[in-house]
């Protein structure tokens, strides 16, 4: 408990320096800690792989003995394969916070910190057809044309396929053309479904397919030419929960043949330190990089922007050591 020994004394100075007001908290850098050896496990969606990355190597600058394991996957299997399979896994990133709060609270975790936002958008490249004509106002027209592809993820797997399903509802709505949603969902059938919305992308660069549904962070960390859609489509925007919420699909639920149903909501990341990991005091070293201003930062160049402060509905339940990251608050803004 050394380390966190350190930082409870580091937040207590900064406390007192800065007359009450939230501290920035540091990072240590004794020889004690650069020799700290160990393992860090971390599952994350698809979705985080790049800046999660840039933070595991601002994280060996701290703690170069340590090796950090990452695994991607959509966010839903992630959890489950902490919930149904029993992997030890020290910090866990989903692309929606409530995978935390439906599929590992209370049993396998304790809280969600939600700690970044995203959007819905079109990817394309040069290779699509129709790409010269595409618009916000008529993608719904040049997806459904005979000659035109497109993918998306699996609903039971992966939070952005269930977005998409949402983004199909919403523009259905938004178009009044009734009866859309049902043809875009089944334009395809399944055979460009896949677990997580980056198994796309290879599916896209090849030209087998001419358009994806995926994250604005994707697009622009791999470079992609994308479609802007309509923040009453987009699930974005932290003003239209409401419109959102007329969204909805049945998901897979905790155990076989339950099921849950998923409401449209603004997208919001979580992220926590389950009850398996092995070795929690380098996890909340990590999280606590993630929720830093050169956390922020990464996630903001990224695509991705940061909530500053990070928020949770489970404060009492956060590390002491996460706690002046962090407000508490019941609903994801």
């Amino acid at each position: 408990m050394e380390i966190q020994r350190r930082l409870v004394i580091a937040v207590l100075i900064g406390l007192f320096v800065g007359g009450g007001t939230a501290p920035e908290v540091g990072f240590a850098q004794s020889k004690k800690e650069r020799d700290v050896m160990g393992e860090l496990v971390i599952f994350h969606a698809g979705s985080l792989s790049v800046p999660f990355r840039e933070i595991s190597r601002k994280f060996n600058e701290l703690y170069p003995n340590v090796t950090v394991k990452a695994e991607a996957a959509g966010s839903r299997d992630t959890a489950r394969k902490v919930c149904d399979l029993g992997r030890p896994c020290d910090v866990l990133g989903s692309a929606d916070y409530e995978v935390i709060d439906n599929l590992l609270i209370p049993d396998h975790a304790e809280y969600s910190i939600r700690f970044a936002t995203n959007e819905m958008i079109i990817a394309f490249t040069k290779r699509s057809k129709q790409r010269d004509s595409i618009t916000a106002k008529n993608w719904p027209e040049v997806l459904l044309s005979d000659d035109v592809w497109f993918g998306r993820s699996d609903p039971n797997r992966d939070p952005c396929g269930y977005r998409t399903v949402m983004v199909f509802q919403l523009a259905e709505r938004y178009f009044s053309q009734p009866g859309l949603a049902k043809k875009l969902e089944e334009k395809g059938g399944r055979k460009f479904i896949r677990p997580k919305e980056t198994d796309l992308l290879a599916l896209l660069e090849s030209g087998e397919l001419d358009y994806i549904f995926i994250y604005r962070s994707v697009a622009i960390q791999h470079r992609l030419e994308y479609i802007v859609l309509p923040d009453e489509v987009n699930l974005k925007s932290s003003d239209l929960g409401e419109l959102y919420a007329t969204a909805k699909l049945s998901l897979t639920g905790k155990k076989p043949g339950e099921y849950i149903e998923r409401t449209g909501a603004p997208m919001v990341y979580g992220v926590t330190i389950p009850r398996i990991s092995e070795n929690r005091e380098l996890a909340e070293e990590w999280i606590k990089l993630l929720l830093s201003p050169e956390g922020q930062e990464i996630m903001e160049r990224n695509g991705q922007p940061p909530i500053v402060p990070a928020s949770t509905a489970h404060f009492d339940g956060i590390p002491e050591t996460l706690r002046p990251l962090c407000v508490q608050k019941d609903v994801a803004k």
